[in-house]
């Protein structure tokens, strides 16, 4: 294995998970994102300027997102080996702290009560203001509840590849000995990266973020259903959480977001979905769930825990069999 024991492969999952949740991602210091973003950016500016057909942008595109994932999970690996190398609790140290950048269970935590502290002290254009720093769609005439569905919807979405798609990556990562947790979790964070920055439909971005939006809805998919498994059991209505989910997330464009929120709107007897404007065009997303009491703060709250109990679960689950299979 990537870490010869068993403690020593708990230790780093337990200690990453308590970064996370603990320090997140404090401002000011250097994040790998910022690298990926760099790079992405970069090779885009590049290609839009030498590429000039579809085709070459498609080209392009191919290539900038293999690089990207490939890349960052080869760095992850480097920077791991040769910390271990140097000693082996540097090496525990630096696999923690890499694998926790790849989580955003307090980012998602912290931007979710940033807005909605503005809402508790009714300082509606102050919510609208902060909300625009966390979501793509137009603020600046919601209603508070508009406010909190988006605030809903952006923290039941990134539940799954912000916290656990990575973490399913990390677990995977043990499994394959000559890959690892942090490669796994790191190339999947960049995927994730690359489908924020370039993986629209809409110009300029068509063509070029083709690949990378394809690439992490496949990388997606397996920790997504995990993730509406996980949600339905947690709720206690498994039945239930499945059944509204078979009948309204296939209607939502995204084979994995629609499934991510609809898990979580079921568990939590919300709907969401509806109107929403980017740039002054009305886009109407498929209703999820059923309004069986409104989006509240403390729903949201709810879904937060949802995701917390989630990631220890599947954390208490994986070490016990891994400790069970290593006896």
């Amino acid at each position: 294995m990537l870490y010869s024991t068993f403690y020593d492969t708990a230790s780093i999952l337990i200690l990453a998970i308590a970064l996370d949740y603990l320090v997140g991602d404090p401002k000011g210091w250097w994040h790998p994102v910022q690298g990926m973003g760099w790079v992405i950016a970069s090779v885009s500016q590049f290609a839009f300027q030498s590429a000039k057909t579809p085709l070459a942008l498609r080209c392009a595109g191919t290539l900038l997102s293999s690089g990207v994932i490939v890349g960052s999970g080869l760095a992850g690996w480097l920077l791991v080996a040769i910390a271990k190398h140097l000693h082996p609790i540097l090496g525990t140290v630096v696999a923690s702290m890499l694998l926790a950048s790849c989580f955003a269970a307090r980012s998602l935590r912290e931007a979710a009560f940033d807005v909605l502290s503005s809402l508790k002290a009714d300082a509606l254009d102050e919510a609208r203001f902060r909300l625009s720093q966390y979501v793509g769609r137009d603020t600046d005439r919601l209603t508070e509840p508009d406010i909190l569905r988006a605030v809903f919807e952006t923290v039941t979405e990134n539940a799954t590849d912000g916290v656990l798609a990575p973490l399913f990556y990390a677990l995977l990562g043990v499994v394959l000995p000559s890959v690892g947790s942090v490669p796994l979790a790191l190339a999947y964070k960049a995927a994730s990266t690359l489908d924020s920055m370039v993986g629209y439909r809409e110009a300029p971005y068509t063509d070029l973020g083709w690949f990378s939006a394809k690439t992490e809805d496949a990388l997606t998919w397996v920790p997504c259903r995990l993730t509406v498994l996980t949600i339905a059991l947690l709720s206690r209505r498994p039945r239930h959480v499945w059944q509204l989910c078979q009948r309204d997330a296939p209607q939502d464009p995204s084979p994995n977001s629609g499934w991510s929120e609809c898990a979580y709107a079921a568990a939590l007897d919300v709907q969401v979905g509806g109107i929403n404007w980017y740039r002054g065009v009305a886009k109407p997303k498929p209703l999820l769930g059923d309004a069986v009491q409104p989006i509240t703060a403390n729903i949201i709250d709810r879904a937060l825990q949802l995701t917390h109990w989630s990631v220890l679960l599947w954390l208490t689950v994986f070490l016990c069999a891994l400790g069970a299979w290593q006896r």
